[in-house]
């Protein structure tokens, strides 16, 4: 499918680094109920995806919404890049006097994924642990009154008031980076990378050719020229591209999750790879165990992609790069 104008890769870097920052401040508080949701495994802290969200603000305040944010923020531009950028460019090299074939879109989704891990991968590795902390600490249990009185002979008579759990350290997105580089090296850092290979290629391979196919409805083609879609249909085309493909690859994401969290809560599992992984879900939680998180993801990945589409189509890169030159 041809454009009106094939954007420099510059520019290509410059609306996907643009598009990325805009969608995720906008969705990261949905991202990350989704994130303590798929967790979960023996005590349900969270009815779901509106109870998640009204006892973080409770318990953690309305920033606690946004625990992992900074890393979101910081990688998401070169990994919104790299995967718009590398999408564009597979597209453009695969195509034949004018036209590119359903499988030439595929492998164009097939190769952003790819090369999109290398970033994705330590990204989600941090934000994870940031975002499940304030389930774990829900989690704990809170000591009773009577727990809280030291032992001894001599009691005092003014009731005891209830004792609060001592609040466990923040952690932090360096913190982590800097443990996880002493204790594992770099590798602790990539953590899950199979697994988020296998969940951001069929995701690729599905987002991107149906949002081109939905991008060009209705355009007239002159040529092999083809009129610039609309700001609203490149928003649409990415919400309802986006929604489908997040939930088709759910389960990728769940088994993703599970292995890229580093501390678990009372009693539940640690996995020693994807297919340890897969198993213990099913025969422990059942099939829908690999659906949990699906309503947030939508969520998530439907505004996600309509903004970085919009934002991408309309050229903020180019005109950035015109201003500098």
């Amino acid at each position: 499918m041809a454009e009106k104008k094939v954007s420099s890769l510059p520019a290509k870097l410059i609306n996907g680094g643009v598009a990325g920052l805009v969608g995720v401040t906008c969705v990261f508080p949905i991202d990350l109920a989704k994130t303590r949701l798929q967790n979960q495994q023996g005590v349900q802290v969270y009815k779901g995806m509106m109870d998640c969200l009204a006892k973080t603000v409770r318990s953690e305040g309305y920033f606690g919404c946004y625990r992992g944010a900074a890393v979101n923020l910081t990688l998401v531009t070169p990994e919104k890049a790299i995967k718009l950028a590398a999408n564009d460019v597979f597209r453009q090299k695969l195509t034949k006097d004018g036209h590119l074939p359903l499988w030439g879109e595929v492998l164009a989704g097939c190769g952003a994924g790819t090369c999109q891990v290398v970033v994705t991968t330590p990204m989600e590795m941090l934000k994870i642990q940031l975002q499940d902390a304030g389930r774990l600490t829900a989690q704990r249990p809170v000591p009773s009154p009577a727990q809280a009185v030291a032992p001894g002979p001599a009691q005092s008579s003014v009731a005891p008031q209830p004792a609060r759990p001592s609040p466990a350290p923040r952690a932090s997105a360096t913190g982590i980076t800097v443990e996880l580089l002493k204790t594992r090296g770099l590798g602790g850092l990539y953590r899950g990378a199979g697994a988020t290979l296998m969940r951001d290629v069929p995701f690729s391979m599905i987002y991107f050719p149906l949002f081109a196919n939905l991008n060009a409805l209705g355009r007239e083609k002159v040529g092999d020229v083809q009129a610039r879609a609309p700001f609203w249909q490149s928003f649409m085309a990415g919400c309802g591209a986006g929604s489908v493909a997040a939930v088709a690859v759910t389960p990728l994401d769940v088994i993703k999750t599970r292995l890229q969290t580093l501390q678990k809560g009372d009693g539940e599992d640690s996995y020693k790879g994807i297919v340890d992984c897969t198993r213990r879900i099913m025969t422990r939680e059942g099939p829908s165990a690999f659906l949990k998180g699906a309503a947030c993801r939508a969520l998530v990945i439907a505004p996600l992609f309509g903004i970085a589409q919009g934002v991408y189509f309309l050229g903020v890169g180019e005109t950035v790069l015109g201003f500098l030159g």
